[in-house]
């Protein structure tokens, strides 16, 4: 088991954020900047085509780290961020632009890409949660919880099925294709957020991947607008689930 390998540290607007690397991944921590003693992590994957510290990362992070105190952790996916992409990776990037471009449906091409990065990501988001929980300010036996939409969800429910240290877990925005069979083997209560309107996800999709978790405690948030119309206060929502299910009480209004 390999701690983290911190590389940058600032602070800013009541944050602390600190680069590193496990394993040779990148990866950015984001902390209260008063270290008010040992919290609740919350792990967040990014979506496609964006990084660690995209500005909606960045954003989401705040709120869950002045609203209730929690530490906040993303790390770059295979092939994006500081990473390198591999030969099928620039293939699948390619394959993508060419549907974008005429017209076609993108989601065979996403679908298809997300299952192979969620595949190689799983692993590295277990170990960078095997390193993180070595720190004393985060400590082992402490609640965890995931948020992700997008790639972030095609990632994280195959994550949060096989890792028992996730006990709560807000998704979103994904076609069920190879999610379903994961989906029904996650228990722990779940967010769940889609567009009405969206025009790369049918909304018969995002229906099915919501009813595929087993969760006794599930909540859909169905949003009228477009794929990238998700409103800003789905954020906020998921800090209030957070801090209902993590055991933190929310510090600002949000």
């Amino acid at each position: 088991m390999h701690a983290p390998q911190f590389t940058a540290e600032s602070s800013s607007d009541g944050m602390a954020q600190r680069d590193f690397t496990v394993d040779g991944v990148p990866g950015v921590l984001w902390s209260p900047a008063s270290g008010d003693g040992r919290a609740p992590l919350v792990l967040m994957g990014h979506g496609g085509g964006t990084h660690k510290k995209a500005p909606a990362m960045t954003g989401r992070a705040h709120r869950l780290v002045t609203g209730c105190g929690f530490h906040v952790v993303c790390v770059d996916a295979p092939g994006h961020g500081d990473r390198p992409r591999t030969a099928y990776d620039e293939r699948e990037t390619a394959a993508l632009y060419r549907a974008r471009s005429a017209g076609e449906p993108e989601g065979p091409v996403v679908v298809r890409y997300n299952a192979d990065l969620a595949q190689r990501a799983v692993p590295e988001w277990r170990a960078t949660l095997d390193a993180l929980q070595q720190l004393p300010e985060i400590g082992t036996g402490g609640p965890v919880g995931y948020f992700g939409l997008n790639l972030g969800t095609a990632i994280g429910v195959p994550l949060v099925a096989a890792e028992p240290r996730i006990t709560a877990a807000v998704f979103g925005q994904h076609w069920p294709d190879v999610l379903a069979e994961a989906a029904q083997r996650i228990t722990v209560p779940v967010e769940f957020a889609m567009q009405w309107d969206d025009e790369h996800i049918p909304r018969e999709a995002g229906l099915a991947l919501f009813d595929a978790f087993a969760s006794q405690e599930k909540t859909l948030h169905a949003n009228a607008g477009r794929h990238k119309e998700l409103p800003r206060f789905e954020a906020d929502s998921a800090v209030r689930f957070f801090a209902r299910h993590l055991g933190r009480t929310v510090n600002s209004p949000v």
